[in-house]
This record gives structure tokens, sequence and C-alpha cells, in this order.
């Protein structure tokens, strides 16, 4: 069904592709256009500032909403990326990761498989979770208890692993593990960390490194 102008499917699609060509212009600093975008329903007319902000051809009536780019921009690099915290990121999901693989539950594993992903854009939620899982909140929630967990303990589970493992990092500043972690603020993480060990970040930083160097004398 064909959706009229100015219908809820008209603004939402084009709201849609709008935001999805500003954050490809924002990530990689340049002003790239598609080749070509489509649109589900009909419209008789593109407006112009719409048709200047696209750059592109433009199709109404297509099979499927597509915002297509040339395939070298596949490899433009994002502005401000870290390979360092990438690798980070990569390296200690995969060792906390492992260490659940016996003895856990396979849904508890499915989890956490999606969780280390998603906490460094802070959307480690229910519902971002069980959309990427394919099933209801409400079911993942029973598959959950079936094995004895709740979503929440999941996730805090998660980050306490891997918050051990990013502060063993001294380079790695606290704020930077915390947004790693999915804390918009530094001071929730100190909080979450403080709860989990009875220490701040800082305070078990410190007496790692003192414990460190005192072995390293000994040696």
């Amino acid at each position: 069904m064909s959706a009229l102008p100015g219908s809820t499917i008209d603004i939402k699609s084009k709201f849609f592709v709008v935001t999805l060509v500003r954050i490809c212009r924002q990530l990689t600093g340049r002003h790239l256009s598609p080749v070509i975008i489509k649109f589900m329903h009909r419209r008789a007319h593109l407006p112009a500032k719409l048709k200047s902000f696209f750059g592109c051809k433009v199709e109404f009536g297509s099979d499927l909403d597509e915002v297509a780019y040339r395939q070298p921009f596949k490899d433009t690099p994002i502005v401000d990326a870290d390979p360092y915290l990438n690798s980070l990121l990569v390296k200690y999901s995969e060792e906390a990761l492992s260490t659940r693989h016996v003895g856990s539950g396979a849904w508890r594993l499915n989890v956490e498989n999606a969780i280390a992903t998603l906490l460094p854009h802070g959307r480690a939620e229910m519902a971002e979770v069980a959309q990427r899982l394919g099933i209801s909140q409400r079911t993942l929630a029973r598959r959950l208890a079936a094995e004895g967990h709740t979503f929440g303990e999941v996730v805090n589970s998660l980050r306490f692993d891997l918050a051990k493992r990013y502060l063993q990092e001294n380079d790695l500043q606290i704020s930077k593990v915390a947004w790693l972690l999915g804390y918009q603020e530094t001071s929730a993480f100190y909080h979450a960390f403080k709860h989990w060990t009875g220490k701040t970040p800082t305070q078990l930083r410190s007496t790692r490194n003192r414990h460190r160097g005192d072995s390293e004398l000994r040696l």
C-alpha cells in the first residue's frame, strides 16, 4: 500500500534517510552523497531543500527503502576513530566471553554476545538486545529466568569483568573505561565499581600498580 504525501510513513521514511545520510557525513567528515535513494511511498515531487541535501537521484514507489553509496565509500575512515580503543574492546570482550562458555546457559551467552558490542554505544538495553535476537522483551526475560538470570544481572556481570580488564591498562583513562562500558557519566561508573568491589577504580588501579612495583623490586 502506497503512502500519501505527508502521511506518517512518508515522514518517518524521510526522517530515517536524512538521519542516515547526516550520520555518514559526520562520521567520515566528508560531504558524502549517495548514488541513489529509493522510497517505497509515492510522491509527486521532492522539496528543493531535501533534493539539495541528498545531492543524488531520488525515486519513489520502489519495492523497498534504500540508500546506496558507491563501493569505495565503504573504506572511508571514520573521523576520530581510535584503533587502540577498538583493539582493547575486541580483546577484552572476547576474553570475558570466553570464560563463560562453560557452565552458562545458551540464552545468557547469546545476550552477553549482543551486549558486548552495544556497551560502548550506550545501547545495551533490553529492547535493543531482544530486537537483535529476534524475540520480544518478555520472551527474553522468560528465557533468562529459566536459566536463573535477569537481564540487569547479566549486564552488570559483564560490565564488572570488562572493567577489571580495562583497568589493567594504565594508559587508558578511567573516563574512557566508563565510556567503553556504556556509562554516560564517569561518576556513574565510580558508583557502580565501588558497589561491586568496595573500592573506586582509581583505588583498585593504584593498589594493583603498587603490588606490581613490589613484585618487580623482589625480582
